[in-house]
């Protein structure tokens, strides 16, 4: 018996819709790194790439658990003397809500060149509209 090996899809890749209106941050992170990573296919192999697309809408209507909406801070070093900026989530909801759900799906991926590749599918939008209707994405229902 041979082994089996999936090939990259290539064009021939699904489009997935996820609304995050409602959901919580963590589980909404774990599906959508699941779909980018082609986990959820019965032909996922590790160090290929046979992932779909994932198109997220209503990025700033994501929940938090806990007391997160006061205490989560976000933080990124520029390199220079005092260039730790802290960007708390209110105000990151506020101006950046499509970077909440892009950092969170980013812990969730190996770090290596194939995730970094994986990532840059990952599309996320503030509220419900996205330019991607051509593509026809295929709603995803989560629990």
């Amino acid at each position: 018996m041979k082994s089996f090996v999936a090939k990259d899809p290539g064009e021939n890749r699904e489009w997935l819709l996820i609304d995050a209106e409602g959901k919580v941050l963590g589980r909404l992170a774990v599906e959508i790194a699941r779909a980018l990573r082609g986990k959820d296919k019965p032909t996922f192999t590790p160090h290929i790439d046979t992932g779909a697309f994932v198109v997220v809408v209503n990025a700033e209507k994501v929940k938090l658990t806990g007391r997160k909406d006061v205490q989560k801070i976000y933080q990124r070093y520029s390199g220079y003397r005092d260039g730790l900026k802290r960007t708390p989530v209110a105000e990151m909801r506020k101006r950046h809500p499509d970077r909440i759900i892009r950092q969170a799906v980013h812990g969730m991926l190996p770090k290596n060149t194939l995730s970094r590749l994986t990532l840059s599918r990952l599309k996320v939008y503030a509220g419900a509209e996205h330019p991607h209707a051509a593509q026809q994405p295929r709603k995803v229902v989560m629990a």
